[in-house]
């Protein structure tokens, strides 16, 4: 990415990875509640008799759940969310500079627009792997009190890990890994290739320097893009997730099932606090990704200086 460090020293990738799991951390803790809220309007509807409870818009979803649940159900799941951030978005954005310049190796131009969607599709693939059993845990958590009443499924987060590889096999934990990988490459090209785009042009143009007003436009824009080409997938992945053992044959099946009984426009529920979450979180990460990667590297060279 362009104008990296104040100080024009690229950050190392160690400093990058650290840095993209800091900042994940910190956005899922402030956006999260807009996740929960998320999940809860794309499952509704999947199981009519589940619950007499109607969710209605952001808001409404946010306030009936602290009122009927407690206000702490909005934060059910955060330990496997931070896991998840930990696992997968310090790998999906840490590595994508490196990865894109394996990409372009051999060019004497910078990147272009193949090698920094090929270090997308890199990275966001390799990510979702790795941290696939924290999204299933994380979602079956915000969303156990939907479709089982008054008695969860979990009593926590380390609960549902046991549980669901005692009851489902290991495979239980990446259940949902294909819809997931569609959706995360979706997004991890488009939210990141989309940010490096726009800062780059941002910047080169001389529309805004490399600082936390450039940093906060291209975050907004790049939220907004993933928000309109993932919401279908995203709906799907968490409907497929959350379901009981046979309830969906497949991921196609799940799919088709929402169309026939809900109609296309099942596929944008939640969009959104999808979009309120995502150009929230993308605001909040990147800038705290790129002032914690300058910090680190400025750190670093004092620390160099003095010795």
């Amino acid at each position: 990415m362009v104008g990296l460090t104040a100080s024009d020293v690229p950050p190392t990738m160690a400093v990058k990875i650290f840095s993209a799991g800091v900042a994940a951390c910190v956005a899922d803790v402030i956006t999260f509640p807009l996740d929960t809220a998320k999940v809860r309007l794309q499952i509704q509807g999947e199981c009519q008799t589940s619950s007499t409870i109607k969710y209605r818009g952001v808001l409404g979803t946010i306030t009936t759940l602290a009122k009927t649940e407690g206000p702490m159900k909005l934060y059910s799941g955060l330990p496997a969310g931070l896991q998840r951030q930990i696992s997968f978005a310090s790998l999906r954005i840490g590595l994508y500079d490196t990865v894109q310049e394996f990409f372009s190796a051999g060019k004497e131009t910078t990147a272009g627009l193949g090698s920094k969607i090929s270090a997308g599709l890199t990275t966001g693939g390799v990510a979702v792997f790795i941290g696939q059993p924290t999204e299933v845990v994380k979602v079956r958590l915000q969303a156990q009190s939907h479709l089982h009443g008054l008695k969860p499924r979990y009593t926590g987060t380390y609960n549902a890990y046991r549980i669901i590889a005692t009851t489902e096999g290991l495979t239980g934990l990446w259940k949902g890994t294909t819809p997931n990988l569609t959706r995360n490459v979706i997004i991890n090209c488009t939210e990141i290739v989309t940010y490096d785009l726009m800062k780059e042009a941002l910047v080169k143009n001389k529309l805004l320097a490399d600082d936390l007003p450039c940093h906060f436009v291209s975050a907004l824009i790049a939220g907004f893009c993933t928000t309109v080409l993932s919401s279908p997938v995203d709906v799907v992945k968490t409907r497929f997730v959350n379901s009981p053992p046979g309830q969906y044959t497949s991921v196609p099946n799940c799919a088709i099932t929402m169309l026939t009984k809900e109609g296309p426009l099942a596929f944008f529920k939640g969009f959104v606090p999808s979009f309120l979450r995502l150009g929230s979180w993308n605001v909040i990460m990147f800038v705290c990704f790129e002032q914690l990667k300058r910090e680190l590297m400025k750190s670093r060279q004092t620390m160099d200086c003095a010795t």
